[in-house]
């Protein structure tokens, strides 16, 4: 019996090493990017992303909760420009968005808060090519603990998935508006 318990506390004591120490082996930073080229000008691509204000017309979470709120602060345009969202779906969540980075017509950069759940930072970067532009739309946060960075292996995933459905939307409205 006493031989069972010991294997036991063993394989416990290594699975947890495992754990803590495979966890450390992973990057502290996560960072997903997508892209897509619009059949548009990056000037008018710009002006959609740009805005805030416009955010919901292309989010790629605006359809997971239809009475999604959002409410704004700062100046319409530019750095500071920020958006506050609240959701009663968890998918979805609470949190803001600040414009912390603004260059017409090529860049625009955030600084997002989720609250307990901390905060990242997202990009979208904006280069003419043929016929149209180049968007590249990027997240990079960092993992804080052990749990984090075991989770941060799913983030390509998630976060990877909602970029390029919101990238879809981006190129429909952008090449749709006149």
């Amino acid at each position: 019996m006493k031989t069972i318990i010991r294997l036991i506390i063993a394989a416990l004591v290594a699975i947890v090493a495992i754990g803590v120490g495979g966890a450390y082996l992973i990057p502290a930073e996560t960072v997903v990017q997508r892209q897509a080229v619009i059949n548009a000008p990056p000037e008018k691509v710009f002006a959609i992303v740009g805005d805030l204000r416009r955010f919901k017309e292309w989010s790629p979470w605006a359809d997971l909760d239809p009475n999604l709120q959002y409410a704004f602060e700062g100046p319409e345009t530019g750095v500071g420009q920020k958006m506050n969202w609240v959701s009663e779906k968890p998918d979805v969540g609470r949190g803001a968005q600040t414009v912390t980075e603004y260059q017409p017509p090529g860049k625009i950069a955030f600084l997002l808060d989720f609250g307990s759940m901390g905060t990242a930072q997202s990009s979208l970067q904006l280069v003419p090519v043929d016929g149209g532009t180049g968007v590249t739309w990027g997240f990079k946060t960092k993992a804080q603990g052990v749990l984090d960075r075991w989770m941060s292996l799913l983030f390509d995933d998630w976060v990877g998935t909602d970029y390029e459905k919101g990238l879809a939307r981006l190129k429909t409205l952008a090449e749709s508006a006149n």
